[in-house]
């Protein structure tokens, strides 16, 4: 591991930066970069257990926010790719989206699938508050969750 980062590390993990850097990192991790924020959540919460709640609804926000910006980045490919063809299983999924509307959208904490689905929803030009309020409730119970196992609140299994 490069020198540099140990110390960038111990800075981010100090309480008054940690909530920032979650943030930061929920929300790329949403987009459709290939990041995963669980490991930062815990983190900053095994090295500072006050923080849980703080923790799990900054990255709620900033995930949910990140969601967000997958749906106008899919409303705003649908505007400029109107003569694009479809498969019959890629027919088949945007009707079943379709059917469902911004319900969907609350299967967005999915690993793989829900960024995409984001993206699909403002593609499919479903209504924006709703699926932000779905995203919202399904990243909120992903992070309450995972943080909550993690440290050991709650036993899973």
């Amino acid at each position: 591991m490069p020198a540099w980062i140990t110390p960038l590390l111990d800075l981010l993990s100090l309480p008054e930066y940690s909530l920032g850097t979650v943030f930061v990192v929920s929300f790329i991790s949403a987009t459709l970069l290939p990041l995963g924020s669980e490991p930062v959540v815990f983190g900053v919460v095994q090295l500072n257990p006050e923080l849980f709640w703080p923790a799990v609804l900054v990255a709620t926000a900033g995930n949910t926010l990140g969601g967000a910006l997958d749906w106008w980045i899919g409303y705003g490919a649908h505007r400029v790719a109107d003569k694009y063809h479809h498969s019959k299983h890629h027919m088949r999924v945007l009707d079943w989206l379709q059917k469902l509307g911004p319900k969907a959208c609350l299967l967005a904490w999915l690993p793989a699938v829900g960024d995409p689905l984001c993206a699909v929803a403002g593609w499919l030009k479903l209504p924006f508050w709703p699926c932000l309020f779905y995203m919202a409730i399904g990243k909120f119970a992903r992070y309450v969750t995972m943080t909550a196992a993690l440290t050991g609140l709650v036993k899973l299994w």
